[in-house]
């Protein structure tokens, strides 16, 4: 396992070389920064593979989850609060989003799981992204979106120390 210790949050820059690092094939292209799903939607332009959001949870005891949908997904928070065995969930702050994540709102994305040196975040995954050949991530910042496939997805978060945790559509 390789693992970044000691050393502030990665740069972009450093995401994708790191990525280079593990032999993982990636694409990326620059678009307008984003924010919403909508606003993705009008202004990156195409990228073949699925589209995917990310979820920054929190519960009231300070457990903490990113949790990765298809980007048309809605999620009902309190069925996915049970298949993740935890009491209410609700969306972290900024603060404590950059402080595990290292990534402002509208850049929140697994690839991020990268900073989170401690191991404190939950990454869990609809089980439908993992049906696509090819995802879609911003790597760190809103105005780009990587591209990788869903096998070097899953090598990446193994890589970074998160097993992923793997949801029903049932559960979201």
């Amino acid at each position: 396992m390789t693992r970044f210790t000691g050393v502030p949050h990665l740069k972009p820059q450093e995401l994708l070389a790191y990525l280079d690092q593990l032999g993982i094939a990636h694409k990326t292209i620059e678009h307008p920064p984003v924010y919403t799903v909508d606003e993705a939607k009008k202004l990156r332009g195409t990228l073949p593979g699925a589209n995917c959001k990310s979820l920054f949870l929190k519960n009231k005891k300070g457990r903490v989850w990113l949790v990765v949908v298809g980007e048309d997904r809605r999620v009902d928070l309190a069925k996915l609060a049970d298949a993740l065995g935890s009491n209410r969930l609700s969306f972290a702050s900024p603060e404590r989003l950059e402080r595990h994540l290292g990534v402002i709102p509208g850049a929140v994305s697994p690839l991020a799981a990268v900073n989170d040196r401690a191991g404190l975040v939950t990454v869990a995954l609809a089980a439908e992204v993992l049906e696509h050949d090819v995802l879609n991530f911003h790597p760190l910042v809103n105005d780009q979106t990587t591209a990788m496939s869903a096998a070097d997805f899953l090598r990446f978060l193994r890589d970074t120390g998160h097993e992923p945790l793997v949801l029903a559509a049932a559960d979201v």
